[in-house]
């Protein structure tokens, strides 16, 4: 059985500096600090959980959104089940907490969406708030190759959060945050499911009895 494992590290960010940042982006105006957390969620997970709360309670933000893509939008473009699902999986899975929500614009609009894209919808949407993207250390090695990241850094604060074997700098502004690190994947969930294998604690139990429910994830590959 491949092992999960659960380290804790120190946070990377003081109250101070926190309380600093702030201080610097509010100023006078009392703007919105909102998350912003993308990706496919096939199935959500607790590691996708815990990292939107520890970057929300760090940064000291008012909510982090949950936004799913309706296509995934990566090269190398794996299958993911329907839209509904996913979403509905990650509404159990969030409604007990009140930082978070859910930005379904991307699921809305359909098709492959791009980041440029959505954050020029929002910001025109809501131009009272300021947004905090997150990413995994993981993906932040890839920002160079998204649509117009140039100007998408302008529009954004990205927020990476660090994993074992990426060096947390970039070309471009990202706010590090330290988080437990939970080595638990989508994939890895998805292949458990498919060969009857436990996946409790992996993912919240409403988000395992609804996969057991509707019968996902059983031709996984």
């Amino acid at each position: 059985m491949q092992s999960q494992t659960v380290k804790l590290t120190q946070p990377l960010i003081s109250a101070e500096v926190v309380a600093e940042v702030r201080a610097k982006v509010l100023g006078d105006n009392h703007r919105k600090q909102v998350g912003l957390f993308g990706g496919t969620f096939n199935p959500v997970h607790t590691g996708h959980l815990v990292m939107a709360d520890q970057v929300a309670n760090q940064l000291g933000l008012s909510k982090v959104y949950f936004m799913p893509d309706a296509t995934p939008p990566h090269a190398d473009t794996k299958t993911a089940i329907d839209a509904k699902y996913r979403v509905e999986m990650l509404q159990a899975a969030i409604h007990d907490n009140p930082l978070f929500d859910l930005e379904l614009c991307e699921v809305e609009r359909g098709g492959v969406s791009y980041t440029y894209d959505t954050m020029r919808y929002l910001r025109q949407r809501h131009p009272d708030t300021d947004y905090y993207f997150i990413i995994g250390a993981d993906m932040v090695n890839y920002l160079p190759t998204w649509k117009n990241i140039d100007q998408l850094a302008k529009m954004v604060q990205f927020v990476g959060v660090k994993r074992p074997g990426y060096p947390p700098n970039s070309k471009y502004p990202v706010l590090w945050v330290d988080a437990p690190l939970l080595d638990i994947t989508s994939t890895a969930i998805r292949h458990r499911v498919a060969k009857g294998r436990s996946i409790r604690y992996l993912v919240p139990d409403c988000v395992e009895a609804y996969i057991r429910k509707e019968g996902l994830y059983l031709d996984e590959d």
